[in-house]
């Protein structure tokens, strides 16, 4: 009820609206509407209250809800149902049961905070109440399992392209991060449900640090991490950077599914690579090999130049790979 009340105030925007006509139009008494305000503002919705006028919407908090994300939204399918939590253990876990039990491609679900969120290869990634960016979406591509590693360069454009509209000057990490000043400020792992030529469901986890003070960073990763709030040396406005990912992540992924390829995702990520022309190190388990990044293939392989001279192209998945020097 707390969102159709919030509905109609966003509707009313700048005018009051009685509680009267709040309680007719929803069908509640004006004791629920009192009791359904107080909780709104609560949440940090600035409301004022007069009598005989009614309610008016002042300002909205930077929640993640539907409510507070859809104004921005242009999509035809991709967030237009959004699971809300105030707290979850993973956006992940939750998406996955969504997937299995039935439920439609373009599904989000976001949480203001994770308390056992997850990074590629099982790593812990922290997830602050309030101050990131930590959803999940459910896609269901009528692809070739082998394909379905190219979502995640679709992913990474997405959200670069998004970041980049806030005048952020940042760059991917191949396959899934992406980093300012030579540090992590978004990850991204994307999970798949399937057989051998069938693809049940792709769940792509998106975590960003969007607000994140320096002092929230855990000691050991403070010097590969950092936030937008950080870098930038000011706050940013979730709701509207979420909806400019999924705005910009079903443009790039109707493509994708449409021609099966993803030239306009890749020339993205090509184009704002931190890693071609660079030295780097590529992990396998506990192998290390020394080459030099040369390009991205158009499906999205990196391509590298070993010591020995040979070219190898190396798949998204098998290898974790780390600059010279550090995180880059």
């Amino acid at each position: 009820m707390k969102e159709e009340i919030i509905r109609l105030l966003k509707k009313n925007e700048n005018e009051f609206i009685s509680g009267e006509d709040i309680s007719s139009t929803l069908g509640i008494s004006r004791a629920a509407v009192w009791k359904y305000m107080k909780a709104i503002k609560e949440d940090g919705y600035n409301i004022e209250s007069v009598s005989r006028k009614g309610y008016k919407l002042i300002s909205s908090p930077d929640l993640l809800t539907f409510e507070e994300i859809s104004p921005y939204l242009n999509t035809s399918y991709i967030g237009k149902q959004i699971v809300y939590f105030n707290s979850i253990d993973s956006t992940n876990n939750e998406a996955k049961k969504l997937a299995s039990s039935g439920c439609s491609e373009g599904i989000v679900i976001i949480s203001e905070e994770q308390t056992m969120g997850r990074g590629r290869l099982g790593r812990n990634w922290v997830s602050p109440k309030f101050k990131g960016i930590w959803m999940s979406i459910v896609l269901r591509p009528d692809i070739d399992p082998m394909n379905v590693a190219k979502i995640t360069q679709v992913g990474a454009a997405a959200v670069l392209k998004s970041i980049k509209e806030q005048g952020i000057n940042a760059y991917i990490k191949w396959p899934n991060d992406i980093v300012l000043n030579n540090k992590k400020v978004c990850g991204i792992l994307t999970e798949m449900s399937g057989e051998i030529n069938n693809v049940n469901y792709v769940v792509m986890g998106i975590g960003i640090n969007v607000n994140i003070d320096k002092e929230d960073f855990p000691e050991e990763i403070e010097e590969i991490a950092t936030s937008l709030k950080i870098e930038e040396g000011k706050s940013i406005e979730r709701k509207a950077l979420v909806a400019s990912i999924l705005n910009n992540l079903e443009e790039l992924y109707k493509e994708f599914i449409k021609n099966e390829d993803i030239k306009t995702s890749i020339d993205i990520c090509r184009e704002n690579s931190i890693l071609i022309g660079k030295s780097v190190r590529i992990i396998n388990r506990n192998d290390e090999i020394q080459a030099q990044a040369l390009d991205l293939s158009d499906d999205g392989k990196l391509i590298v130049k070993y010591q020995d001279g040979s070219i190898h192209e190396v798949i998204s998945g098998e290898v974790s790979v780390r600059g010279l020097y550090g995180y880059v």
